[in-house]
């Protein structure tokens, strides 16, 4: 017997051995994230206040930009901490111009994760962090375009030195997103509403959208409606009425979205 129980040790960490060398490989795709102005961006609009906006750039600068796969879902209106069962996160800083491309071109790829773990990631979370190099350096957001209205024409560029963090629920459009499968590729939309800022003509003006938004005209009345603007959040707070200026604090946080989903965001 004392022969044997070496022998039975020896057979029981084999057959350990080969239990997990035959243990099923986690099954992997592609996850990859996108960033998304609309057509508000790319294809202009008009503000509540009547003033036919396009844009030349927006360029958003992200980082820590994380998807994960959470039970239960995460609940961006309270705001509580994300608890994952599977996490991935895209390395580095990126800075991104939503106004790439033409009127019809499609979101613009971020990047993407060639061994993220199958499964259906419902939660996504990005910072917005000033830039350490041009074309947005010291900022977080910077907007340019040009503004008309009744003959009067703005030339502005917004410089948005505060940042921002997001972490939002499961993205709400046409089709549902980041549903992974093995060997398969999904992906997840980081949207940006800029007409949270200037408001949409299309929309009634007593609607939430119209009401909390500051318009253009606050902007353009710095430069006495034609001209050129250039402004920090620091020269936006010394030229706008102070309501004006509050409001557009207030709403600058709710800029980040996924697809319609909403988001919890902090400012630093």
């Amino acid at each position: 017997m004392k022969k044997l129980f070496p022998i039975l040790v020896i057979l029981a960490l084999f057959a350990s051995i080969m239990l997990v060398g035959c243990a099923p490989a986690a099954k992997k795709g592609t996850l990859q994230f996108y960033a998304n102005g609309e057509d508000f961006v790319r294809q202009g609009f008009v503000s509540k206040d009547g003033w036919a906006i396009t844009f030349d750039h927006v360029y958003v600068v992200l980082s820590e930009i994380t998807g994960y796969q959470t039970d239960p879902p995460y609940d961006p209106h309270a705001g509580s901490d994300v608890k994952a069962k599977a996490t991935v996160g895209l390395d580095g800083v990126h800075t991104v111009d939503l106004a790439e491309g033409g009127e019809d071109a499609p979101p613009i790829l971020v990047g993407e994760i060639k061994d993220a773990l199958a499964g259906h990631y419902n939660t996504l979370s990005w910072k917005m962090v000033r830039a350490s190099r041009n074309p947005a350096s010291g900022y977080s957001l910077v907007i340019i375009g040009t503004a008309e209205k009744e003959g009067k024409s703005v030339d502005f560029t917004i410089e948005i030195e505060l940042e921002y963090e997001y972490t939002c629920g499961e993205y709400v459009g046409d089709e549902r997103k980041g549903i992974l499968e093995a060997d398969g590729t999904a992906d997840l939309e980081m949207t940006f509403h800029f007409d949270h800022i200037f408001g949409d003509a299309e929309t009634p003006l007593d609607d939430e959208l119209n009401v909390g938004a500051p318009g253009f005209e606050p902007f353009a009345a710095i430069v006495g409606g034609a001209g050129a603007l250039r402004m920090d959040m620091s020269g936006l707070q010394d030229s706008l009425s102070a309501s004006d200026y509050q409001m557009l604090v207030d709403i600058l946080p709710t800029l980040g979205h996924v697809g319609e989903g909403h988001c919890h965001s902090e400012v630093h």
